[in-house]
């Protein structure tokens, strides 16, 4: 099978090397509509830090996907506000941005902070299509105009708690249900949730929640004909993924554990998993989300998009990444309104009663930033300017 040419970041560029103006940092705080509960904790509530760079009288949008605590992985909000402040932003703003490579290059003697390095390239992207007047989904890419999409539900009270939301998810047309599950929550939660609903798309993610010794567990989610497992062991592994996967029908979908191209070539190569969950604002950026996604296309591994509770301007970066051609699965880019009762993009993200959702087609994100909202829940700006 031929493998379309998908353009390499190091090419996404301005027209003109752009000096920057300012790096701004914005503290948000957004209350979610409903407490979304892992194995790893209970969020109510969402702080997240967006990235604004400014030139010339233009803007472009990015978004930081760490948590407060480092409970998904080792970043929070304040490690990445901390990193830019003394090390990112002063980098960027010494002198004029050629591309996107151009960044990483610049960072490159830095390490680790994928996240805080994610939210300036997805800055830097939005304000190149901006000034091309382009989409971000001609500047990956993307070739569809509408993604399918699921929805991930979180660990609730009582399973009729779940099964209530499960309802509403598969009426409002979500085209897979994703359940959060860890020990004592997960083969009784399956097996009703797929008793009532035989013909649905169903899949479950651990969040790291077992090890290698849970395997005749874990082997039971085989009766349930899943679409997949998503990172049932720890983070960092791929070996035990491996040993996993080959006793176990189920496919096995990595996430945390992929951090960049090199590790998804890995994990392929020894059969760690059979599909890839691909988090532009966890593994870096479009700088190592692009290069996952060609080598998981060159070797017909499916991927899909996966969500961390962004705001409409995350959302509409995944949206645009879910729009290139390997973004087989139905990815987690659910309506605003399935975690916010107002979002700050607008019109807000919503999802087609076919299961699908509309990929911006205005210049960058495609979506505009609703700054006065923004600004009436903005906790905190750290702004940093050229000298």
């Amino acid at each position: 099978m031929s493998t379309p040419v998908i353009p390499s970041p190091r090419v996404l560029a301005p027209p003109t090397p752009i000096a920057l103006d300012a790096v701004e940092l914005r503290l948000v705080k957004l209350p979610l509509v409903h407490p979304f509960v892992t194995s790893f904790g209970r969020v109510d509530s969402r702080v997240i830090v967006l990235v604004r760079f400014e030139v010339a009288g233009e803007v472009g949008w990015g978004e930081i996907v760490a948590m407060e605590e480092p409970l998904f992985n080792y970043e929070t909000v304040e490690t990445a506000r901390e990193v830019i402040r003394r090390h990112f932003a002063p980098e960027l703003l010494a002198s004029p941005i050629a591309s996107l490579d151009d960044i990483v290059q610049r960072l490159a003697r830095f390490r680790g902070h994928p996240m805080a390095r994610a939210g300036l390239e997805l800055a830097w992207l939005d304000l190149v299509g901006r000034l091309r007047g382009l989409p971000l989904t001609r500047l990956l890419g993307g070739t569809r105009d509408r993604v399918s999409v699921g929805v991930s539900l979180g660990i609730e009270p009582t399973l009729d708690s779940l099964l209530d939301r499960v309802e509403r998810h598969v009426a409002l047309g979500y085209q897979r249900i994703k359940l959060k599950i860890k020990p004592g929550w997960d083969l009784d939660v399956v097996s009703e949730v797929r008793r009532r609903h035989p013909d649905i798309l169903l899949s479950v993610d651990a969040n790291t929640a077992y090890t290698l010794a849970d395997l005749p567990h874990l082997r039971q989610l085989d009766a349930f004909t899943l679409l997949m497992i998503e990172q049932p062991l720890e983070h960092d592994d791929l070996i035990d993924h491996a040993a996993l996967q080959a006793q176990i029908q189920t496919p096995v979908c990595l996430d945390e554990s992929i951090t960049d191209e090199h590790k998804a070539r890995q994990a392929m190569t020894i059969g760690a998993c059979r599909m890839i969950n691909i988090k532009v604002g966890r593994v870096g950026g479009y700088s190592q989300a692009l290069p996952i996604h060609d080598a998981c296309l060159a070797r017909d591994v499916p991927v899909w998009c996966g969500g961390m509770l962004e705001s409409g301007i995350g959302r509409a970066h995944n949206l645009a990444l879910a729009s290139l051609p390997g973004f087989s699965l139905p990815g987690d880019i659910s309506a605003s309104s399935r975690y916010f009762s107002r979002d700050l993009v607008a019109p807000p993200v919503t999802v087609a009663a076919d299961g699908t959702v509309a990929v911006p087609q205005g210049p960058g994100l495609g979506l505009d930033v609703d700054e006065d909202f923004l600004r009436s829940q903005t906790v905190q700006v750290d702004r940093h300017t050229r000298a």
